[in-house]
């Protein structure tokens, strides 16, 4: 073999003709509204116009979840419901027609130059660092936003519309809370007639014999079970509502020897001496750090322990927290007995029940 020639399979020799030119970039094609003012005029018309269309696709959604409702007798096609299908298409033709309109733009009306750029090292020199941020710079240029301010505002308007459904879908995450977070249903005894605390399950009232040293029980208010008793509504306790209450005021009453129980203050600063009844005391069910249902008590020291996270309370000590990651006591329920020597429910919690929020308040106790 030869440096100018080389040997094919065939066993004829072949020149070295050397590296290939390079064919270069073949001649640039304008565009139709690179050189006809009239179609980048109707370019633009077209661009504004999907904004447009997007602005009043997201106006559409407003509309519809204002005014359909979910369960509406009609249907549309395939069953589903007027809300959720009225919904879905007036969000996803707004998310669209943005798409569609800035795809437009860039085909149509910003700059259209072919470029090249040979492999570098990873970390550009400064030079080209400078030539990138002048290279974008030019490019903002180029696309005509700033001298295009039709375009510019109505893609503005279109993106700023897309805010809305998310600020209104929020509402859907559940009803405004008001002062409910501060309140159960124990607090809505009559002043005559204060709310039993009954078994949970079973709906048994208690009586303080009823329980030994040592003895815990799951508790729920009376009302749950019979709402006329203090007159409540008892559609306010029923499917979902029932729920919500029983996940608030459900209760542990623990019994230990009356010695044993430290009385803390209240949030007013007044003694709870007398919220136990014969060394009875009571406490909210849900743990203050993320709302687990808590049960496992050790007997000889009143301890509470949370099965999720590990935090437990002393129950003797105005439940404060003794380990773990809660950051707050238990909420502790104030204990009377009725006429009939049943226990009942001084008063509601006397703070809120389950984890913080941010507007929730804390006292020493």
């Amino acid at each position: 073999m030869s440096d100018a020639h080389t040997t094919d399979p065939h066993g004829g020799e072949l020149a070295v003709t050397g590296p290939i030119a390079d064919p270069g970039l073949p001649e640039h094609q304008w565009r139709p509204t690179d050189v006809d003012p009239a179609k980048e005029k109707r370019a633009e018309r077209q661009v504004v116009g999907f904004f447009l269309l997007s602005a009043l696709s997201t106006v559409a959604f407003l509309v519809a979840y204002f005014t359909l409702k979910i369960g509406d007798n009609w249907h549309v096609i395939g069953g589903f419901g007027a809300s959720n299908m009225a919904l879905g298409l007036s969000l996803g033709l707004a998310l669209l027609f943005i798409g569609v309109g800035i795809i437009q733009w860039a085909r149509k009306l910003m700059g259209d130059h072919e470029m090249t750029e040979m492999r570098h090292p990873a970390r550009s020199s400064d030079e080209d660092r400078e030539t990138t941020l002048q290279a974008l710079s030019d490019g903002l240029e180029e696309s005509g936003i700033a001298r295009r301010p039709l375009i510019r505002n109505s893609l503005l308007g279109a993106v700023g519309l897309l805010g809305l459904p998310a600020v209104v879908l929020l509402r859907d995450l559940g009803p405004l809370p008001g002062d409910a977070l501060y309140h159960t249903i124990w607090g809505r005894g009559l002043p005559n007639r204060p709310m039993r605390i009954v078994r949970d399950g079973i709906w048994t009232p208690i009586l303080p014999s009823d329980l030994e040293i040592g003895d815990l029980v799951n508790a729920q208010p009376d009302a749950l079970h019979n709402p006329e008793r203090y007159d409540i509504d008892p559609a306010d306790v029923e499917g979902i509502e029932l729920q919500v209450h029983k996940s608030k005021a459900s209760l542990i009453l623990l019994r230990m020897q009356p010695e044993d129980i430290k009385h803390g203050k209240d949030k007013d600063g007044q003694s709870r001496e007398n919220w136990a009844v014969d060394g009875i005391v009571a406490y909210s069910k849900i743990c203050t750090h993320v709302g687990c249902p808590i049960s496992l008590n050790e007997r000889t020291t009143h301890h509470l322990l949370c099965p999720c996270h590990q935090s437990t309370f002393d129950l003797a000590d105005s439940g404060k927290v003794v380990f773990g990651p809660a950051g707050r006591p238990l909420p502790q329920l104030p204990l009377a007995v009725d006429d009939e020597g049943y226990l009942v429910a001084a008063s509601d919690f006397d703070e809120p029940v389950g984890p913080s929020f941010w507007e929730r308040d804390y006292y020493e106790r």
